[in-house]
């Protein structure tokens, strides 16, 4: 008999997944065997496909086929759908043990295999139908024939064993009359039963993929990170004077009017304002009223930008009154020749302000004098923040306010621990006979309200005098202008609880702490209301706003600063970061009028930036520059772009998020000036967009390089972390605080940096359930076993000897570190920086960004996403959250399974010694008296060699059988059997 094939014959498949986001598939089948992949043909738009192909592969070794295993994969083929979008969706998987294939000659039948899942979240039914099995070289020459005749037999070629090519048709179909039979259970398709329906609910409501990464005509998205070369620090003359300071920005030019007074004006009236005219630009003053001298005092600047300057003389003019302009209202004006005009670059000092006599209309000279400056600048100038911008001159009113540039400190927050001890001689009413109170204590500092557990009765006290030993912890802000109140209540029945005293305390007298030293107890009369403490009822208290911790207002996987809240528990600055915001482009629309108004809003710290508005531009320009001292490395900046809601006075007047980006400061190299355009990637119920791209230029330098160094030695938070930890559930909730104490602050600034702006910078939302976000993690988990899997499949392909010269290499290294066990730990760190120096030079090149892949948003459906931007508690109809729910409850049986298998491993494991299977405990301590004689008597080279070849020996050694130690790990008992 000749070579042998492995013939594995796709007869069809029953009930599969919809996924092409019309309520159906176009599913093909992927065989894949000793490295060898064939595929069927696709079915367009059918969930009950029939493809009676043969696909063939090679078979190396015959004997070796019970160590083989035949992978199958059925995908739905996105090509085939017509939307000009390649890809595939998983349909589900079967492996098949090849140990089971008949030989030729041997009748083979066709089976049913329901599919399986590739991972936790897969929504996978269906069955697919296949007939596998084996013939000899002349037996495929006979089924090539009868496939087609010898014009076919080119499609029988089977590819090398190598070969990672996926061939789109490898046969034809059988002819008419040669149809394989299909099995009963696949001609008539019964009922889908309610577990398929539950899990398949979500993708045949909303079968389409949110997000094809698709953008405006059908183009595919470009979702990553792109250098730029932009001229930074300006260039000419003015270059090195402003490279030092304002050197991650292109300069800008701009046209500066400063008018600063005005005297001995000739008006009718008591009040005058002046006016810049530049071209079709103008702008004016507020009114000034005359007082004293008669002097009128304005000192406003105009800021005109380069590109908007189309005259070759700027004027100034003053006109009388405070209301409109008329043609009678003229008092003089002032000219100045664009070309005669000083050039300031900083840090040269400000332009001094001079005295210009005024001319009337004809040009003749006109009574009264004018106060002005008049200079070509950059944005570096101290008098840009202040100005008015030619490009903002459609903003009047309250809007005006909100499109300057500006900087906020965030409030300083503490954690105030109130640790509430016990009360004594407290008055309980007995309303019901025989009732028991339960008594609890309840902390308010604002809007802040956390309560303790009721009271714990001990033998030999009274219900008057309850013990808690309980701390409740809060937010709290710089200026302490708060109270702290604490109420001792008694839940009289459900939803009643009546006041048995309570207590204020200022936050001003609180003691602050440093460290876990306890601060001094006291005890402190309660008030029940009437002005005095009654009946001598107090409680016991101890107060102290706790320093020593850093609190978290954001998420703990990207926090921009880790330090402690005392200012004396800081360590020095290891770095300085620069940011230079340059622009940005293709901003996503957000307003009807098919425009945007964009600011920037960069966190670092407790330092929050804030560009100015660029009025009506999808592609705005800022190149502004900002700084940052750096304390730890290993933080993050957060940069986000927002759409100006504030400019008019309509409702809502809230700023629209448009995208944000994050960069981790220990993916940068030191003082290497990094200009990238970053792609603003944004979430919407159709999926993930591209929202526009930010421009920045970001540089982190750092003097001191040991400290930097050192930094990555010390903990990562502060000492009291560590020393007395808060709980997990107490840290969510304390965060949550102080978003909110955060967000109420910066509202109260002047502009108000808005609530929305806040909690989108902080990821205030991060914390709710996600099913996208789920499906990441746990792919981001599978990513990192996978470096795990590919040793264990190396080994296993080192024990199976199908390429003995590797296995024979393997077996001599490991008995040399049997030998020499004192070469295993030099080897392995040796080893390690070899590869860590041969990938320096793949080293990353740029930062890294939001990637749509790793988020799982390129793959998310739209009902996932809907239940993403669901409100908390829901805002979704019944039928909607029962569905998700069923599918949370298909998601937890599955995450419940898998607890339920470790918790089975762990209680063998205690099964060993516990005497519940007498017989099972006896057999392992012969054995461990055994093994402990063995490991005496023998050297550990010895055994581990010996164990070692025995792993090792070739498959014709080998049994198939499990092994007797793990036949009787497994037959010990577990508490299973005692669950309901």
């Amino acid at each position: 008999m000749g070579k042998e094939k492995l013939v594995v014959e796709v007869v069809a498949a029953r009930n599969l997944m919809p996924k092409d986001g019309q309520g159906s598939s176009s599913p093909y089948v992927e065989v894949e065997f000793e490295h060898q992949r064939r595929r069927t043909r696709p079915k367009h738009k059918n969930l009950n496909p029939v493809w009676n192909e043969h696909l063939l592969f090679d078979v190396s070794d015959p004997d070796d086929l019970p160590y083989r295993a035949i992978d199958v994969g059925v995908y739905n083929d996105r090509g085939a759908e017509g939307r000009g979008v390649g890809g595939r969706n998983f349909l589900g998987k079967v492996r098949i043990p090849a140990s089971g294939v008949p030989a030729p000659g041997e009748e083979a039948v066709p089976q049913l295999f329901p599919l399986e899942r590739r991972s936790l979240f897969s929504h996978i039914r269906g069955e697919v139908s296949l007939k596998i099995y084996r013939t000899a070289i002349d037996s495929e020459r006979a089924l090539t024939k009868a496939d087609g005749g010898g014009g076919n037999k080119q499609q029988h070629a089977v590819a090398p064993p190598t070969t990672k090519q996926i061939p789109s048709a490898v046969v034809t179909p059988p002819p008419p009359g040669k149809q394989t039979p299909l099995p009963a259970r696949l001609q008539d398709p019964a009922p889908t039963d309610v577990k398929s329906v539950v899990l398949a609910a979500p993708e045949e409501a909303y079968p389409m993929p949110a997000s094809f990464g698709c953008g405006r005509g059908g183009r595919t998205q470009d979702f990553t990170l792109k250098e730029t070369r932009p001229l930074l620090g300006g260039d000419g003359a003015d270059r090195d004077k402003a490279s030092s300071t304002y050197d991650l920005v292109e300069h800008m030019q701009y046209l500066y009017v400063r008018v600063v007074r005005a005297r001995d004006l000739q008006t009718g009236g008591c009040e005058a304002h002046a006016e810049v005219k530049l071209g079709n630009y103008r702008g004016v003053t507020r009114s000034s009223t005359a007082a004293g001298a008669p002097l009128w005092h304005w000192d406003q600047v105009f800021a005109f930008s380069k590109d908007s300057i189309h005259s070759s003389v700027v004027e100034v003019l003053v006109r009388d009154g405070g209301g409109p302009t008329t043609k009678d209202d003229f008092i003089g004006r002032l000219s100045f020749d664009l070309g005669e005009l000083p050039r300031r670059v900083p840090p040269d000092s400000t332009l001094a302000p001079q005295w210009y006599r005024m001319e009337g209309k004809a040009g003749e000279r006109a009574k009264g004098e004018l106060m002005v400056s008049v200079w070509f600048g950059t944005q570096a100038d101290e008098a840009f923040a202040e100005a008015w911008h030619s490009r903002a001159a459609g903003v009047h009113g309250d809007g005006l306010g909100s499109i300057k540039s500006k900087v906020y400190v965030a409030p300083k927050l503490w954690y105030l621990r109130v640790s509430v001890v016990e009360a004594q001689d407290l008055v309980v009413p007995c309303a019901v006979p025989g009732r028991f109170p339960e008594i609890f204590a309840k902390g308010q500092v604002g809007r802040q309200v956390v309560r303790t557990r009721f009271a714990a009765l001990l033998p030999n006290r009274a219900p008057s005098n309850p013990t808690w030993n309980e701390d409740l912890m809060f937010v709290v802000a710089e200026p302490f202008d708060d109270l702290v109140l604490v109420s001792v209540e008694d839940r009289v029945s459900p939803g009643r609880d009546e006041v048995l005293g309570r207590v204020a305390v200022p936050l001003s007298a609180i003691e602050r702490r440093l460290d876990d030293k306890p601060v001094a107890s006291r005890w402190i009369a309660l008030d029940r209301g009437q002005g005095s403490s009654r009946f001598g009822s107090r409680v016991h208290l101890r107060l102290s706003l706790d320093g020593g911790y850093h609190v978290l207002d954001e998420a703990a996987a990207h926090s921009s600063d880790l330090r402690s809240t005392a200012r004396q528990l800081w360590i020095p600055r290891v770095g300085i970061l620069e940011l230079g915001i340059l622009g940005a482009s293709g901003l996503a629309l957000s307003k009807a009028s098919g425009t945007a108004d964009a600011f920037c809003v960069a966190k670092y710290g407790p330092k929050w930036v804030r560009t100015r508005t660029v009025v009506d531009s999808v592609c705005p320009q800022w190149n502004e520059q900002y700084t940052w001292e750096v304390f730890d490395p290993c933080t993050t900046i957060t940069i986000g772009v927002f759409d100006n809601g504030r400019l008019g006075c309509g409702t809502p007047r809230v700023d629209v998020c448009i995208g944000k980006v994050r960069i981790r400061l220990s993916t940068l190299e030191t003082d290497r000036v990094y200009t990238h355009a970053h792609p603003l990637l944004v979430l919407h119920l159709s999926g993930a967009r591209k929202a526009g791209e930010l421009h920045l230029a970001v540089r982190f330098s750092c003097a001191d390089a040991a400290s930097m160094l050192h930094a990555y030695a010390r903990p990562l938070l502060p000492k009291m972390h560590y020393v007395d930890p808060l709980l997990v559930g107490q840290v969510e909730r304390l965060r949550f605080q102080a978003v909110e104490t955060v967000a109420a602050r910066l509202c109260r600034a002047e502009p108000p940096l808005g609530r929305e702006v806040v909690e989108y910078m902080l990821d205030h939302g991060s914390h709710l359930w996600s099913m996208r976000r789920s499906k990441a993690n746990f792919f981001r988990l599978v990513s990192v076993l996978s470096g795990l899997v590919a040793v264990g499949r190396s080994i296993e392909l080192l024990r199976s000897w199908r390429r003995p010269v590797h296995s024979v290499i393997f077996i001599i290294a490991y008995l040399l570190f049997i030998l020499l066990p004192e070469l295993i730990l030099p080897t392995s760190f040796l080893t390690m920086a070899v590869i860590g120096l041969w990938r320096y030079r793949l080293r990353p090149r740029h930062p890294p960004h939001m990637d749509t892949r790793l988020s799982y948003a390129d793959a998310a459906y739209v009902d996932e996403l809907d239940e993403e931007f669901d409100t908390f508690p829901t805002s979704r109809g019944p039928e909607v959250v029962r569905m998700r729910y069923d599918r949370l409850r298909s998601v937890g049986g599955r995450v419940q399974t898998v607890v339920g298998d470790m918790a089975t491993q762990g209680e063998r494991v205690q099964a060993l010694l516990s005497w519940r299977d007498p017989r099972a405990t006896f057999l392992f301590l012969m054995f461990c008296l055994m093994a402990a004689v063995l490991f005496y008597a023998v050297p550990m080279k010895v055994l581990a060699g010996a164990w070692g070849l025995y792993v090792l020996r070739p498959p014709s050694f080998k049994n198939r059988l499990p092994s007797p130690l793990m036949s009787f790990f497994r037959r010990l008992p577990t508490k299973a059997d005692s669950l309901l």
